[in-house]
């Protein structure tokens, strides 16, 4: 989609911390195309932990939670700007083309 938009992009920079999944370098924006349940999307049914243990499963989310983090914060601090699309996003394509626009005019 977002090469339909006009937008020419490499795929996992390793350059770039969190080795983002699309890198528009001429528009200096990382994108990470997040899975809902790995990177625990923040309000979505598919980002509930496992029912077994948990205790691994928290941790686990949770350092996973944390790196995208750091990755970010990192990116951001060194010039670039940040789009994070989450999995549950793309089932509806003119809401997610609609987001990416936002974002690239911004």
């Amino acid at each position: 989609m977002i090469h339909s938009l006009g937008y020419r992009f490499r795929l996992h920079d390793k350059k770039l911390p969190g080795k983002p999944d699309l890198v528009l370098k001429k528009h200096q924006t990382a994108v990470f195309v997040n899975g809902c349940f790995w990177h625990q999307h923040p309000g979505c049914k598919k980002a509930a932990s496992p029912k077994s243990n948990n205790v691994y499963w928290d941790a686990k989310l949770a350092k996973n939670v944390d790196r995208d983090k750091k990755n970010i914060e990192t990116i951001e601090n060194e010039g670039w700007r940040c789009l994070i699309l989450w999995e549950c996003e793309t089932k509806d394509q003119e809401a997610l083309q609609k987001k990416i626009k936002i974002f690239m005019n911004r």
